[in-house]
Protein backbone atom coordinates (compact mmCIF):
# COMPACT_ATOMS: atom_id res chain seq x y z
CA UNK A 1 0.00 0.00 0.00
CA UNK A 2 2.63 2.71 1.05
CA UNK A 3 4.53 2.02 -1.89
CA UNK A 4 1.60 2.61 -4.75
CA UNK A 5 0.64 5.92 -2.47
CA UNK A 6 4.25 7.03 -2.66
CA UNK A 7 4.24 6.43 -6.51
CA UNK A 8 1.57 8.61 -7.48
CA UNK A 9 0.51 11.05 -4.35
CA UNK A 10 3.55 13.06 -3.97
CA UNK A 11 3.44 13.42 -7.94
CA UNK A 12 -0.20 15.02 -7.76
CA UNK A 13 0.51 16.82 -5.01
CA UNK A 14 3.37 18.97 -6.61
CA UNK A 15 1.95 19.15 -9.69
CA UNK A 16 -0.94 20.93 -8.52
CA UNK A 17 1.63 23.17 -6.76
CA UNK A 18 3.75 23.73 -9.77
CA UNK A 19 1.26 23.59 -12.59
CA UNK A 20 -2.05 23.95 -11.47
CA UNK A 21 -4.40 25.35 -14.10
CA UNK A 22 -7.72 27.06 -13.43
CA UNK A 23 -10.83 25.81 -15.46
CA UNK A 24 -14.14 25.63 -14.57
CA UNK A 25 -14.81 22.20 -13.89
CA UNK A 26 -11.22 22.10 -11.95
CA UNK A 27 -10.53 19.53 -8.82
CA UNK A 28 -10.12 21.10 -6.20
CA UNK A 29 -6.20 21.05 -5.81
CA UNK A 30 -5.00 18.23 -3.59
CA UNK A 31 -2.85 20.20 -1.36
CA UNK A 32 -6.28 21.35 0.49
CA UNK A 33 -7.08 17.89 1.61
CA UNK A 34 -3.41 16.84 2.85
CA UNK A 35 -3.45 20.48 4.78
CA UNK A 36 -7.02 19.54 6.34
CA UNK A 37 -5.57 15.86 7.36
CA UNK A 38 -2.61 17.53 8.62
CA UNK A 39 -4.31 20.30 10.93
CA UNK A 40 -6.91 17.67 11.76
CA UNK A 41 -4.13 15.63 13.13
CA UNK A 42 -2.30 18.34 15.08
CA UNK A 43 -5.56 19.24 16.63
CA UNK A 44 -6.28 16.02 17.43
CA UNK A 45 -2.65 15.63 19.18
CA UNK A 46 -2.83 18.56 21.29
CA UNK A 47 -6.58 18.08 22.56
CA UNK A 48 -4.64 14.89 24.00
CA UNK A 49 -2.17 17.25 25.25
CA UNK A 50 -4.53 19.63 26.55
CA UNK A 51 -6.04 16.63 29.08
CA UNK A 52 -2.59 16.00 31.26
CA UNK A 53 -1.62 20.29 30.17
CA UNK A 54 -0.48 22.03 33.70
CA UNK A 55 -1.83 25.48 33.31
CA UNK A 56 0.82 28.28 34.50
CA UNK A 57 0.48 31.96 33.99
CA UNK A 58 -0.30 33.20 30.49
CA UNK A 59 2.24 35.18 29.00
CA UNK A 60 1.31 38.38 26.86
CA UNK A 61 1.70 36.41 23.63
CA UNK A 62 0.05 33.71 24.66
CA UNK A 63 -3.05 36.37 25.78
CA UNK A 64 -2.78 38.00 22.41
CA UNK A 65 -2.95 35.25 19.98
CA UNK A 66 -6.22 34.32 21.80
CA UNK A 67 -7.82 37.04 19.44
CA UNK A 68 -8.46 33.92 17.26
CA UNK A 69 -10.88 32.18 19.61
CA UNK A 70 -14.42 32.33 18.74
CA UNK A 71 -16.88 32.86 20.92
CA UNK A 72 -18.60 29.30 19.29
CA UNK A 73 -17.14 26.67 17.39
CA UNK A 74 -18.12 26.82 14.17
CA UNK A 75 -20.13 23.78 12.44
CA UNK A 76 -17.99 23.21 9.89
CA UNK A 77 -15.23 21.36 8.89
CA UNK A 78 -11.71 22.15 7.91
CA UNK A 79 -12.06 20.54 4.51
CA UNK A 80 -15.23 22.01 3.90
CA UNK A 81 -13.74 25.52 5.20
CA UNK A 82 -11.01 25.18 2.69
CA UNK A 83 -12.47 23.99 -0.04
CA UNK A 84 -14.81 27.17 0.59
CA UNK A 85 -12.29 29.58 0.53
CA UNK A 86 -10.59 28.17 -2.86
CA UNK A 87 -14.07 27.75 -4.55
CA UNK A 88 -14.40 31.13 -3.62
CA UNK A 89 -11.27 33.25 -3.73
CA UNK A 90 -9.02 30.84 -6.33
CA UNK A 91 -6.32 31.16 -4.58
CA UNK A 92 -3.14 28.86 -5.77
CA UNK A 93 -2.43 25.50 -4.76
CA UNK A 94 1.23 27.74 -3.64
CA UNK A 95 -0.85 29.89 -1.55
CA UNK A 96 -1.85 26.94 0.41
CA UNK A 97 2.14 26.18 0.80
CA UNK A 98 2.84 29.23 1.92
CA UNK A 99 0.38 29.85 4.28
CA UNK A 100 1.38 26.34 5.83
CA UNK A 101 4.62 28.23 6.59
CA UNK A 102 3.01 31.25 8.42
CA UNK A 103 0.97 28.50 10.61
CA UNK A 104 3.85 26.83 11.45
CA UNK A 105 6.00 30.09 12.18
CA UNK A 106 3.62 31.37 14.14
CA UNK A 107 2.97 28.44 16.17
CA UNK A 108 6.77 28.59 16.76
CA UNK A 109 6.95 32.26 17.28
CA UNK A 110 3.88 31.76 20.43
CA UNK A 111 4.45 28.16 22.09
CA UNK A 112 1.42 28.74 24.51
CA UNK A 113 -0.85 28.93 21.15
CA UNK A 114 -2.12 25.83 20.28
CA UNK A 115 -4.64 24.79 17.58
CA UNK A 116 -8.03 23.70 18.37
CA UNK A 117 -11.67 23.97 17.08
CA UNK A 118 -12.31 27.47 18.49
CA UNK A 119 -9.33 29.04 16.94
CA UNK A 120 -8.56 27.03 13.88
CA UNK A 121 -11.04 28.82 11.24
CA UNK A 122 -9.95 32.14 12.14
CA UNK A 123 -6.34 31.30 11.54
CA UNK A 124 -6.70 29.65 8.30
CA UNK A 125 -8.66 32.72 6.43
CA UNK A 126 -5.94 34.92 8.19
CA UNK A 127 -2.80 33.16 7.30
CA UNK A 128 -4.55 32.24 3.86
CA UNK A 129 -5.33 35.99 2.81
CA UNK A 130 -1.54 37.19 4.18
CA UNK A 131 -0.36 34.40 2.00
CA UNK A 132 -2.43 35.67 -1.13
CA UNK A 133 -1.15 38.96 -0.63
CA UNK A 134 2.41 37.68 -0.42
CA UNK A 135 2.19 35.21 -3.49
CA UNK A 136 -0.17 36.34 -6.20
CA UNK A 137 0.23 39.31 -8.00
CA UNK A 138 -3.85 40.23 -8.06
CA UNK A 139 -5.83 40.00 -4.82
CA UNK A 140 -9.52 40.42 -3.09
CA UNK A 141 -9.97 42.85 -0.70
CA UNK A 142 -10.22 42.12 3.29
CA UNK A 143 -13.88 42.73 2.64
CA UNK A 144 -14.37 39.95 0.37
CA UNK A 145 -12.19 37.15 2.25
CA UNK A 146 -14.24 38.54 5.36
CA UNK A 147 -17.19 37.53 3.94
CA UNK A 148 -15.77 34.49 2.33
CA UNK A 149 -14.50 33.36 6.31
CA UNK A 150 -17.83 34.23 8.32
CA UNK A 151 -16.09 37.41 9.44
CA UNK A 152 -16.67 40.87 9.40
CA UNK A 153 -14.07 42.84 7.67
CA UNK A 154 -13.17 44.71 11.10
CA UNK A 155 -12.60 41.80 12.44
CA UNK A 156 -10.47 40.01 9.74
CA UNK A 157 -8.37 43.49 10.14
CA UNK A 158 -7.52 42.74 13.35
CA UNK A 159 -6.69 39.67 13.31
CA UNK A 160 -4.50 40.38 10.47
CA UNK A 161 -2.57 43.12 12.17
CA UNK A 162 -2.31 41.05 15.27
CA UNK A 163 -1.12 37.90 13.28
CA UNK A 164 1.50 39.98 11.79
CA UNK A 165 2.67 41.53 15.04
CA UNK A 166 2.67 38.04 16.87
CA UNK A 167 4.82 36.46 13.86
CA UNK A 168 7.28 39.47 13.95
CA UNK A 169 6.66 40.36 10.04
CA UNK A 170 8.64 37.37 9.03
CA UNK A 171 6.75 36.67 5.60
CA UNK A 172 9.70 35.53 3.72
CA UNK A 173 9.49 32.56 2.29
CA UNK A 174 12.29 31.61 0.09
CA UNK A 175 12.60 28.74 -2.46
CA UNK A 176 14.33 26.27 -0.35
CA UNK A 177 12.07 26.71 2.54
CA UNK A 178 8.96 26.34 -0.12
CA UNK A 179 10.79 23.41 -1.52
CA UNK A 180 10.52 21.79 2.49
CA UNK A 181 7.37 22.43 3.41
CA UNK A 182 6.09 20.99 -0.28
CA UNK A 183 8.53 17.81 0.70
CA UNK A 184 6.64 17.70 4.14
CA UNK A 185 3.59 17.57 2.46
CA UNK A 186 4.32 14.83 0.19
CA UNK A 187 5.64 13.38 3.22
CA UNK A 188 2.19 13.61 4.78
CA UNK A 189 0.54 11.65 1.94
CA UNK A 190 2.87 9.05 1.43
CA UNK A 191 2.96 8.38 5.22
CA UNK A 192 -0.13 9.44 6.93
CA UNK A 193 -3.77 9.57 6.81
CA UNK A 194 -3.75 11.79 3.51
CA UNK A 195 -3.07 8.50 1.95
CA UNK A 196 -6.66 7.56 1.98
CA UNK A 197 -7.53 11.00 0.78
CA UNK A 198 -5.08 9.67 -2.03
CA UNK A 199 -6.64 6.31 -2.89
CA UNK A 200 -10.69 7.69 -2.87
CA UNK A 201 -9.19 10.51 -5.53
CA UNK A 202 -7.71 7.32 -7.36
CA UNK A 203 -10.24 4.57 -7.34
CA UNK A 204 -12.67 8.20 -8.70
CA UNK A 205 -9.84 8.30 -11.25
CA UNK A 206 -9.97 4.79 -12.57
CA UNK A 207 -13.95 4.71 -12.80
CA UNK A 208 -13.42 7.66 -15.04
CA UNK A 209 -11.00 6.58 -16.61
CA UNK A 210 -13.01 2.57 -16.85
CA UNK A 211 -16.27 5.11 -17.98
CA UNK A 212 -13.89 6.38 -21.00
CA UNK A 213 -13.11 3.06 -22.09
CA UNK A 214 -16.13 1.95 -22.12
CA UNK A 215 -17.97 4.79 -24.32
CA UNK A 216 -14.98 4.76 -26.66
CA UNK A 217 -15.87 0.77 -27.01
CA UNK A 218 -19.46 1.50 -27.55
CA UNK A 219 -18.86 4.09 -30.08
CA UNK A 220 -16.54 2.26 -32.02
CA UNK A 221 -19.08 -0.88 -31.60
CA UNK A 222 -21.72 1.67 -33.23
CA UNK A 223 -19.42 2.68 -36.12
CA UNK A 224 -18.96 -1.03 -37.12
CA UNK A 225 -22.98 -1.52 -37.06
CA UNK A 226 -23.50 1.74 -39.18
Amino acid sequence: MAATSIAISPRKLRSDVYFYSYQNDANTPLVISVLASLIERTMARNKRIAKNYCKWPLTKSDFKSRVFDCHETPDMTIQSYLERIFKYTKAGPSVYVVAYVYIDRFCQANPGFRINARNVHRLLITTIMVASKYVEDMNYRNSYFARVGGLTTSELNNLEVEFLFLMGFKLHVNVSVFESYCCHLEREVSIGGGYHIERTLRCAEEIKSRQIEERRYINQIARIML
